[in-house]
């Protein structure tokens, strides 16, 4: 999973909100352009149009608004700002495998999940070299459940991640590279900008952190 850093929302979103009256309540299913788009950009930007599960890129034609906890069992945070995320996937096709937000779908399990907002949701995971993720803690029980509830372990992720991974930490790199390169390669990941994040660059600062046995 990637750690998520909330900012503010739009201004269009709010001041559609702050039009409820005792006639009218504002509601997801009624909200609609250009409010949604806006919301949709600002979540895309905040999070380096990365997806907030599996890091992947994303853009507007290519993600959905999530809502962490799902708007069918928690229709008071259907419309918080804190609960909203931009996932992968915005189409789903039949005969491809589903994962993230739409794989999650109303699944929910309050000590079971794990959000993107925790401080210490990336340290729960760990990944192989051959891009294989596993919970950081074998007996961490959400961490295995996430995994397997947002499809994380699917082939497409999987090799994207290995891709990733193979391309800078070699054989070759893993056994010179020196504790110090290992601290400066995570210092300079974990300093990025949002914007400056590229896909999956918080699993290569995770497999240093690995190798320095952290």
């Amino acid at each position: 999973m990637k750690r998520v850093l909330k900012g503010t929302e739009p201004a269009s979103f709010t001041d559609w909100k702050n039009t409820a009256n005792d006639d009218w309540a504002p509601t997801y299913p009624t909200l609609q352009n250009p409010q949604k788009r806006d919301l949709h950009a600002v979540l895309l930007q905040e999070q380096g149009f990365l997806c907030c599960y599996c890091g992947r890129e994303i853009e507007a034609a290519t993600s959905h608004i999530e809502h962490f906890r799902p708007q069918e069992d928690f229709e008071d945070l259907a419309l918080d700002y804190q609960n909203l995320f931009a996932s992968c996937l915005r189409e789903t096709k039949p005969g491809n495998p589903l994962h993230c937000g739409h794989r999650k779908g109303n699944w929910f399990e309050e000590t079971l999940h794990i959000s993107p907002l925790s401080d210490q949701c990336e340290l729960r995971f760990r990944y192989l070299q051959n891009g294989e993720i596993q919970p950081a803690d074998s007996a961490d029980l959400p961490a295995a459940k996430m995994i397997e509830i947002l499809a994380l372990d699917i082939a497409y992720l999987t090799n994207r991640r290995r891709d990733t991974i193979r391309r800078l930490f070699d054989d070759e790199f893993i056994t010179s590279a020196s504790n110090e390169d290992l601290a400066r390669l995570v210092g300079v990941i974990r300093a990025a900008r949002v914007s400056d994040q590229k896909p999956f660059d918080h699993i290569i600062a995770r497999f240093a952190e690995q190798l320095l046995g952290h």
